[in-house]
Order: C-alpha cells, then structure tokens, then sequence
C-alpha cells in the first residue's frame, strides 16, 4: 500500500446555504498521477481552493504530505505547485518579469528552473502578459506551478487554451514527474487525453466522489458485454451492476460494473449465444455511464478507499 500524499476526509462546503461539497472523501497515493473528474459545478474547483488553502472547509479535514492544508498553508507553498483553472498576473509584466517577481516568494532556485520551464513551453520571455494568446498565458501558469520543484502538483483544467501538440507534451510529461516521486492531482474536461496520462481517477457528482480507483482496476470494475442471442435475451441484472443496456435485434450489449465473473463464463457457454464479446471501456464512457446512472437516480456503490499499490 503506498502512502497517500493528498488526503480529504467528509468534507463539506456550503456557499450561501447551498452544498459545494457534500462529505467528500480523497486518497492520492504518493506518485500517482490522478485524474480528478467532474461536469461544471460538480465541486472541483472548491476542493482545489481547500487543498491550496485558499478556503477553509466547512466540515472536515484536508491534509498534503501530513500537513494540515489549512493551519499549514504557508508551508505547503514551497512544497505544492499550484495552476488554477483561470490563472492571473500583472498582464503590464513580461514573461521574464513574471518569474523574476515571483521567486522573491519562493526558495532559492525558483529563479532558474522557471527560465528552463518558459524555455520548454516554448515562451517568449520579453513578450508582455497582455500580447500572448489564451494558451500562452497558461503556458506562464505551468511555469509557475513547476518551478518551485514541487513535491505535489495541483492543477486545475492546466490544459484549457493550450495547442494539441503543447496539450500533448504536457500531458506526456506528467508521468515523468510522477515518476521521480511527484504526486499530481489534475482536474480536467479532458477525459480521453487524460487516460493515457492517469494512473488513478476519481468522480465527482454533486459534491459527492461516486467512483474512486486505479485505473487498471476501473478497467476490471467496468466491462461491455456484447454478443447474439437466440431465443430469450440475457437478464443482465444477473451479470453484475447494469450501467447501460442496449441492442437491437439479436444483438445484445451491456455495459456493467462489478461484473460477476462466473456468470459471465456460465452466458458466454450457453448454446443460445454467439459472437460473444468482454471487453474494457474507456474511461470517457464509464464516465458518461456512471454520470447518467448517478442523474436517474440509481445507486452506485461509493468506493471510499482503494487499494493504492503501484
């Protein structure tokens, strides 16, 4: 089991009577590269600004690397890196400017590790704020967010506004940086872009982490079941917990979580049934698929904590 690095234990958050956070439990474990996904308004951003200290929780507890991310906030800046998902700065300033200004807040080294950052983002370093386009300026917010060599990255839609070839050396080196024992945390749109960059993801509805796992797990947890039948189609009930169901004709398709592996070997035996086929979904449609179960109103089992081996 590997230690968890970024941990949020019920947390609650009311803005003006409504719920923000509605008991929110979140384990990262150490070097993980963890996809936090959620639609807009799901709680996202407000547990960023818990975890960064930007914002007390109402109940609850958050803590990075042991440390009480409230009481401890200062201390954390040194050693978390933070973009959020709309950064701002002195736009009058040059990208130069920016990093010079900034590492009077930072530990020694600051300095030169963002002048090899803006460098590998391919900034300009006398262009004004106020002149780089939208993926430029967050190009600057990534700088920032690496340069004080953090243990912990905290980064909040980091893609949005970058070209697809930047958006993809980015999210490239984020294993990297993982695997010299940094530990992301990376809320996004971009669910297909991050799958080949994850290793653990979390879901988010209102509020609520409705599937927490390992990514290779999530694999096994969600399957699609497709085959012909004759006769009467399969119950799926039967096969484990039904996310979709579909199919026209003779064909029939499910997709299910915790699917009960016996049943399936006992179906996929049967004489009644062809071209049968178990496969994995990509993490995009077990999110459409666990969003759409969670707004019917179907329960989903809620995993708290899973095993975080890597």
């Amino acid at each position: 089991m590997a230690e968890d690095v970024i941990v949020a234990d019920r947390l609650v958050v009311r803005y003006r009577g409504k719920v923000a956070l509605d008991g929110l439990d979140l384990h990262v474990p150490r070097g993980a590269v963890y996809a936090f996904l959620g639609d807009n308004g799901a709680g996202k951003t407000t547990t960023m600004k818990i975890l960064t200290g930007l914002a007390p929780a109402d109940v609850g507890r958050a803590a990075i690397l042991g440390l009480d991310c409230w009481s401890r906030a200062q201390e954390l800046r040194h050693r978390v890196g933070y973009m959020p998902e709309r950064p701002r700065f002195y736009d009058w300033m040059t990208v130069a400017d920016t990093g010079w200004f900034t590492a009077s807040f930072h530990r020694p080294g600051f300095h030169s590790r963002y002048k090899e950052w803006i460098d590998r983002l391919g900034l300009d370093p006398e262009k004004r704020l106020k002149d780089l386009s939208k993926g430029g300026y967050a190009r600057v917010g990534l700088a920032l967010a690496l340069a004080p060599d953090p243990e912990v990255l905290l980064l909040d839609e980091p893609t949005s506004g970058l070209d697809l070839l930047t958006r993809r050396e980015f999210l490239a080196s984020l294993a990297d940086l993982a695997a010299s024992g940094r530990t992301i945390l990376i809320s996004s749109h971009s669910i297909a872009e991050l799958e080949k960059a994850c290793t653990h993801v979390g879901l988010l509805k209102d509020g609520k982490m409705i599937m927490s796992a390992r990514l290779g797990d999530l694999r096994q947890k969600v399957r699609r079941i497709s085959l012909r039948f004759a006769g009467q189609p399969p119950d799926p009930t039967r096969l484990g917990t039904v996310l979709e169901r579909n199919g026209t004709g003779r064909f029939w398709q499910a997709v299910l979580q915790d699917p009960i592996q016996s049943a399936i070997e006992a179906l996929k035996a049967s004489p009644e049934v062809s071209d049968f086929e178990d496969t994995a979904v990509t993490l995009e449609e077990v999110y459409a698929a666990l969003m759409a179960r969670s707004t019917n109103g179907a329960a989903i089992p809620l995993v708290r904590k899973v095993d975080t081996g890597q």
